[in-house]
């Protein structure tokens, strides 16, 4: 497992009788962003669930690298949530749940501000930061606790151009500092930027798996060929 992140196999999740992940069976790289594509209902956040623990399986199994168990993990969802608190409690808080001493939790908090540029918001409400700027706290929440996999569901999706090309660029930061990311995103040509491997599902099935350019340009199932003329690729 050593050049793998995360390997699952058969993967099968049935909610209220009907299927909804069926049969998955991959092994994701060690480093790098693998994106999770596909349409509306095909299983994306329900498989990010699944792989973080958070979704009991039906049948199946999913076995993470052993220096990436659950300690090691951190997962920014779509709508992330804020105590009513300042963005810098938000921060502290989010360490204490992990084992951080007080002291150490408030450093490690104030580090993260500063390089995130977020100072200025520190002893604001995190309720009341605009949309960009939650987007960017929550980030920093999730990295704070230094995980080595980072799991985000569209987390650029109610931002505005800027804003999501901010947000991005501090992914490719982390990336770049060996940080495994897994990344669910409708955006292909946020796809395009940032993943280096892409899976795509469909109704819960595994349609294409395999590297970015690839996928862009010798997509060979029919679905995944209708799905990027539909996205105008």
């Amino acid at each position: 497992m050593s050049q793998v992140s995360v390997q699952f196999s058969n993967l099968n999740v049935t909610l209220g009788g009907c299927p909804r992940l069926m049969g998955l069976t991959h092994s994701l790289p060690r480093d790098g962003i693998t994106t999770l594509v596909g349409p509306n209902g095909a299983g994306k956040s329900l498989l990010l669930k699944a792989l973080h623990g958070l979704q009991p399986l039906s049948s199946g199994k999913v076995r993470w690298a052993d220096n990436l168990g659950q300690d090691r993990r951190a997962l920014m969802r779509q709508q992330p949530q804020f105590l009513r608190r300042s963005a810098r409690e938000n921060l502290i808080f989010a360490l204490r749940l992990q084992g951080w001493r007080r002291k150490a939790a408030k450093i490690r908090a104030d580090e993260t501000l500063e390089w995130l540029h977020l100072k200025d918001q520190a002893n604001q409400m995190a309720l009341s930061l605009s949309p960009g700027v939650k987007a960017r706290l929550a980030l920093g929440r999730a990295l704070a606790v230094e995980p080595g996999v980072l799991l985000l569901d569209e987390p650029t999706a109610s931002l505005d151009p800027e804003a999501a090309l901010d947000l991005e660029t501090l992914i490719t930061f982390v990336r770049d500092q060996g940080t495994k990311v897994i990344l669910i995103s409708h955006s292909l040509g946020q796809v395009r930027r940032l993943a280096q491997d892409v899976l795509m599902l469909d109704h819960g099935q595994s349609i294409f798996f395999g590297p970015t350019e690839t996928f862009f340009n010798e997509p060979k199932h029919p679905k995944a060929q209708a799905f990027l003329r539909a996205a105008g690729f």
